[in-house]
């Protein structure tokens, strides 16, 4: 073999080194948030439009998720989904983390099952929300409607690649269910 061919084969393998370091540079860097989420706007009806999906999450259909504002200051929460033709709930209690301004959540489905939601992106009318772990295993693309734009939707991909998501594990959500 000449010393060319194991020169490229060389700065291939570094460059393969160094995609993967950028990467894992990426994920572990901070997970940027929202400046400030008002809860009391937040709460409401949002359609999950797609999401990289937890274990429990997989093949469901029509998920939704129900905010509702406790004057306490924190949201009761409740995610339907249908899965095998079977309507699935989950409820929960969120409350911001301390500092957080409400765009960093703390989510108890029951003690002692806690997760972070983390508001990434957030339309300024509430009408849309980029939220993901900041461990970026999790993400979940929001909106106020069934549907959302598809340039909306790319913009909030972008956002979610530029936080260090791997978006090729992100799974559009069916929303018009019969």
């Amino acid at each position: 073999m000449s010393k060319a061919k194991y020169l490229i084969g060389g700065l291939g393998l570094v460059g393969g080194g160094l995609a993967l370091v950028n990467a894992l540079k990426q994920n572990n860097r901070p997970l940027k948030t929202v400046e400030r989420v008002d809860l009391k706007r937040y709460a409401g009806k949002w359609y999950e439009i797609a999401a990289i999906p937890h274990r429990f999450e997989k093949d469901c259909a029509c998920s939704v998720a129900n905010y509702t504002y406790n004057p306490e200051g924190y949201l009761e929460v409740e995610n339907t989904c249908l899965k095998d033709g079977r309507e699935k709930v989950a409820k929960a209690k969120a409350w911001p983390a301390e500092g957080s301004n409400g765009s960093k959540l703390n989510v108890e489905f029951f003690w002692p099952l806690k997760g972070k939601y983390w508001i990434i992106d957030l339309d300024e009318d509430y009408q849309y929300a980029l939220v993901g772990h900041p461990n970026r295993d999790y993400l979940w693309i929001l909106s106020r409607y069934q549907d959302m734009d598809e340039d909306i939707y790319v913009d909030l991909l972008q956002v979610a690649r530029r936080e260090g998501f791997d978006i090729s594990r992100l799974k559009r959500t069916e929303q018009f269910c019969s």
